[in-house]
């Protein structure tokens, strides 16, 4: 008997980790519905999906307008079939220190980062009670729990989709609701955000290393749909350290962050001045950006972290030594910092 293919729909598709989880999505046979702003990103992600042996709908919308993402459910419900998993990625930044973002920025970055998310889950909750069934994946970031400088507009909305994926837990597990809701704390990735970011840094914008290819992430995002009884995954060492370390001494963070966070997120190339930014507009209307971003050479696509979360029960000794080491490691690298 054929087993029902699964309908995906995946924000923030047109690149990073919405895109490389799209196609992995793809990989495993599910009808996936791409949900971004830029056109041609879309296109190409569309087609490296069904390359990959997936069903790809291919809907042109901003999560932040909650009334076209609704439409864009019902669009995705009538041509592929009820949604079984809704996975939220969109996103926007600017990076800047605080007093260089102007309120409307902030405002933007907010309506997409945030609220973006809250209005996919609305549409995914209205359509899955009705069968009592679904799961929904929220894409989060060390930087849920862990601000750090240059990322004010960023690291809020992190932090408040933390607590409203927390408060909705809650209240699912009250109802005893089937509908399960999970998320997948990320490290620092290789994607096009870096070539298309608002930014107004002196150098080039990049991520904090380590850095991990999208493909990890997106191994994390499809184990967790597959698996989202657990409350929330990490993906990658770092992203365990720093949590660790955080949930231990926040305030040796916070100096050492202060320290080195300037530094540790720009290259030491000049930012270019005709960098396109995607905060008010799609950066990939006529441009395919790819999945990855410009930090082929430095990035791991590997994670072995990943592999051992996704095994605790296995490996649980092993884990908990790599934890451990990692966050002796971030230790010592934060009491040198503090002298």
């Amino acid at each position: 008997m054929e087993t029902a293919r699964r309908v995906v729909v995946v924000t923030g598709a047109s690149g990073g980790i919405g895109r490389a989880s799209a196609i992995a999505f793809g990989t495993e046979g599910c009808a996936v519905a791409l949900l971004a702003r830029g056109e041609a990103g879309l296109a190409g992600a569309a087609a490296e999906v069904e390359a990959a042996g997936g069903t790809a709908l291919a809907i042109s919308v901003d999560v932040a307008d909650a009334q076209a993402l609704d439409d864009a459910a019902d669009r995705v419900e009538r041509e592929l079939g009820p949604i079984d998993v809704w996975v939220n990625v969109a996103f926007t930044s600017v990076f800047a220190r605080f007093d260089d973002i102007e309120p409307e920025e902030f405002k933007r970055v907010t309506e997409v980062s945030y609220l973006g998310f809250v209005y996919g889950t609305m549409s995914a909750l209205k359509r899955m009670r009705t069968r009592n069934r679904g799961t929904i994946v929220q894409v989060g970031s060390a930087l849920a729990y862990r601000g750090i400088p240059l990322q004010t507009a960023y690291c809020g909305a992190k932090h408040a989709i933390q607590g409203f994926n927390e408060s909705l837990r809650t209240e699912l597990l009250h109802e005893g609701s089937a509908i399960k809701n999970t998320m997948v704390q990320m490290p620092a990735v290789n994607t096009p955000q870096f070539s298309w970011v608002l930014s107004r840094l002196p150098r080039q914008a990049q991520p904090v290393p380590p850095i991990y290819q999208p493909e990890v992430a997106a191994r994390g995002v499809v184990y967790a749909a597959a698996h989202p009884e657990r409350r929330e995954y990490w993906v990658g060492g770092s992203t365990a350290a720093t949590l660790i370390a955080n949930a231990v001494m926040p305030g040796l963070l916070d100096r050492y962050l202060a320290k080195t966070g300037f530094n540790s997120q720009q290259t030491s190339d000049p930012r270019d001045p005709d960098q396109p930014a995607n905060l008010w507009k799609a950066a990939d209307t006529s441009r395919d950006f790819g999945t990855h971003g410009i930090f082929d050479g430095r990035s791991s696509d590997r994670s072995y972290q990943l592999v051992a979360s996704q095994h605790h029960g296995v490996v649980a000794a092993a884990a908990g030594a790599v934890l451990v080491g990692a966050a002796t490691a971030v230790v010592g690298l934060l009491k040198k910092a503090s002298r």
